[in-house]
């Protein structure tokens, strides 16, 4: 899976083989993400279904709609984006539907919506389980009659475009707590893809880290690289919470960090919120802890303590540390010299 495109408004020219091209984005071979994307390019067929896509945060829901999108007989037209937990409630109806001169405060000339923006093309309702209870029913009525009025309007303008919607969540879950309405449910999932998680799916791990590391050296204007087994193994390891979007991550981290080398090794493979959990629960007895004393100590050596503890927070991985620490590495390596040099001084006068 690579990088989503920009989300607002975006025109696309139809490949000559579309149907063949339109889901080169998404990268994996095991039969739940196979499934998933011939589920899409099947309804891709039919016009106006309105589909939902659900799917953990990074699993690629934006991707499969694009992939819909451009499968389809108006892949020409334009295709809009919009995250439905990003724009304040005060601005959503009116960035959504549109509105007419007088509408609001501020008003003084009519502005075509997000729905209007997409002619023929797709709206894509991203985290649409956020949609505010207000606006429940004016989509329902949307998706119900293919048409709307702008705010502050009498006018019924036409619904022409197809209809993806995305969540996060179990909608099932969030209409049984009351927060979305069953009926909207519905209408919304004519035609549901579900995306399966990374963890589900750990023979893709391998196949998509090598992508990233590609794609990482094509951007960075660097030879390629490999991944080693032992790196693999510990790719495939992790439980993803963070889905594709978090491989990315790793792997742009494990090729920056890996400098010269022509491979990514384990001690390049740095998990960001594992770090921030041993930072959290570090203790004395764990990776020992760093005080600041009234008296006693000098900067220095608080400075060479620090740079110690995140060492060994990142198996003495400099590269990593010095991220961690907001610093150059050979800033680190330079503190963890004076810090030796100083024990070695203080241990000689001792004796």
């Amino acid at each position: 899976m690579i990088d989503a495109l920009p989300t607002r408004g975006n025109h696309f020219a139809p490949h000559p083989e579309a149907p063949h091209f339109a889901f080169r984005s998404i990268i994996g071979r095991s039969p739940e993400l196979t499934a998933a994307v011939e589920l899409a390019r099947r309804v891709a067929e039919s016009r106006h279904t309105t589909v939902l896509v659900v799917g953990e945060t990074g699993t690629g829901k934006e991707l499969i709609a694009r992939g819909i999108h451009n499968c389809g007989a108006d892949a020409a037209e334009p295709f809009v984006a919009v995250n439905c937990a990003a724009i304040p409630l005060a601005l959503l109806e009116s960035e959504l539907f549109g509105y007419e001169p007088g509408a609001f405060t501020g008003a003084e000339q009519s502005k075509p919506g997000i729905v209007e923006q997409a002619g023929s093309g797709t709206l894509f309702l991203d985290e649409i389980h956020q949609l505010p209870s207000a606006l429940q029913p004016k989509l329902l009525r949307l998706l119900e009659a293919r048409s709307y009025r702008r705010l502050g309007g009498h006018e019924e303008l036409p619904v022409r475009c197809r209809i993806v919607a995305a969540a996060n969540v179990a909608l099932e879950d969030a209409v049984a707590a009351g927060d979305f309405r069953e009926d909207l449910y519905y209408r919304l999932a004519v035609f549901t893809v579900p995306l399966p998680a990374l963890r589900e799916r750990p023979r893709d791990v391998d196949v998509i880290a090598r992508h990233f590391v590609a794609q990482a050296a094509t951007a960075q204007r660097r030879a390629p690289k490999t991944i080693s087994a032992e790196a693999a193994t510990a790719l495939r390891a992790h439980r993803w919470p963070g889905n594709v979007r978090e491989l990315k991550n790793v792997i742009e981290r494990a090729f920056i960090l890996s400098g010269p080398e022509l491979t990514i090794r384990p001690e390049h493979i740095v998990i960001q919120h594992r770090i921030n959990r041993q930072l959290t629960a570090a203790s004395p007895d764990a990776v020992g802890e760093i005080t600041i004393p009234r008296s006693g100590k000098t900067l220095a050596q608080v400075e060479g303590e620090a740079a110690r503890l995140t060492m060994k927070l990142t198996g003495n991985n400099q590269s990593a540390a010095a991220k961690l620490l907001g610093i150059s590495r050979p800033t680190l390596a330079r503190i963890l010299r004076d810090s030796v040099s100083a024990d070695r001084s203080r241990l000689a006068t001792v004796g």
